[in-house]
């Protein structure tokens, strides 16, 4: 690969590592500067970082995109209850009660998540995005219609509710829909193509969703989103 090249790729991976930290920044004080709680905040953080597969396709290298999330499954678990150190939790306090207000490993399974998607699928985004954004935004949606709408409970593993449930599969479907359209752009195929896959893998994500304990969702879901859209004919 020629250096130029080289150069562009780590400069497009420092800008996607200065937004997440702006990100981690921003949603760690979210909370003192306007009317809304910490579990806002770190759904507004989960959201965003789930652009991240929109960045891939200007990457030419399928080695740099690994790289983007990887860092931080180091950084979520350093500032997760469950660090070996406690001050440096402390030094990123922001993140820290972030993440001690959600699932405690909710975001370090999160990395882990997107790290090992890009780390197979980097050359096809589109894949990565299948399991990305019902996670980012279909499951943020649940979380929030659930909570404040909710009245059909029923309990699987964890307390969900109907209500919840479908707007994680309405939610993901136009999210990934949208995405398709974006990747469409970039790689030869149409959303039409993609569709009856991007539909079962929304399906699944929400089923799946109703049935995994608090945090591990952000690890059962992209999962089996990405395998039944592949399954699917989506790749």
């Amino acid at each position: 690969m020629p250096t130029a090249e080289v150069f562009a790729n780590i400069v497009l991976m420092l800008l996607c590592y200065a937004y997440v930290l702006l990100l981690i920044l921003v949603s760690g004080k979210m909370d003192k500067h306007l009317p809304i709680s910490k579990k806002t905040s770190r759904k507004f953080l989960h959201i965003m970082i789930g652009n991240l597969p929109f960045v891939i396709p200007f990457f030419t290298s399928a080695f740099f995109p690994a790289l983007v999330a990887a860092p931080f499954i180091l950084v979520t678990f350093l500032a997760s209850p469950y660090s070996p150190s406690k001050s440096i939790g402390t030094r990123m306090k922001g993140l820290a009660d972030i993440t001690e207000e959600g699932h405690q490993l909710g975001l370090v399974f999160y990395t882990i998540s997107y790290t090992c998607l890009a780390l197979i699928f980097a050359s096809k985004p589109y894949v990565i995005a299948a399991g990305i954004l019902p996670m980012a935004y279909g499951d943020a949606a649940a979380s929030m219609v659930g909570e404040r709408y909710g009245r059909a409970k029923y309990r699987l593993v964890a307390k969900k509710s109907l209500e919840g449930s479908a707007a994680m599969f309405l939610v993901s479907l136009a999210g990934l829909t949208a995405g398709l359209a974006f990747f469409s752009l970039f790689y030869p195929f149409s959303v039409i193509d993609k569709f009856s896959a991007a539909l079962a893998a929304v399906t699944v994500a929400a089923v799946v969703e109703g049935f995994s304990p608090m945090g591990f969702d952000n690890l059962t879901v992209p999962a089996f989103a990405v395998l039944t859209f592949v399954l699917y004919g989506g790749v």
